[in-house]
Order: C-alpha cells, then sequence, then structure tokens
C-alpha cells in the first residue's frame, strides 16, 4: 500500500527543510534531493512504528498548497 503526500521544502540557511502538512512530519538535508529522501524516510519510519490509531489521529485528509497575495504596507 502507498500514499501520496505533500513535500514542502523550503530553503533554510545552507540546506533545506522538507515538511509533510498531512502528518506534521518534517525532516532535513543539504539539497532538495537530500531534504524530500530524508523526509521519505522519515514517514516510512512513522507508518512501520506507529499504531492505526495514531495515524487516524494525525493524518490531515485535505491539504491546500497555494499562494496569496497581501497588501503590505
Amino acid at each position: 500500500m502507498s500514499f501520496q503526500l505533500t513535500a514542502i521544502i523550503e530553503r533554510e540557511g545552507d540546506g533545506f527543510v522538507a515538511l509533510c502538512p498531512e502528518l506534521d512530519i518534517a525532516s532535513q538535508g543539504d539539497s532538495i534531493e537530500a531534504a524530500r529522501d530524508n523526509l521519505r524516510e522519515a514517514l516510512e519510519l512513522f507508518f512501520e512504528s506507529a499504531s492505526v490509531e495514531e495515524i487516524k489521529n494525525r493524518r490531515r485528509e485535505e491539504i491546500y498548497v497555494t499562494r496569496i497575495e497581501v497588501a503590505v504596507g
């Protein structure tokens, strides 16, 4: 079984941070690819060790990533 999950990756200092908002799990790496791969590993470890109840309680079904324009000043 597999899930399609969201990975939001952003630069932080000299590296990158990857976040899966559906489960609020994050990881990091020296490159975008490393951060993504480390996040995948963290998610796989979570699914291996978490109970069905914990997965159900943490998982958000609908996540929307979009950009908005705001007035500044």
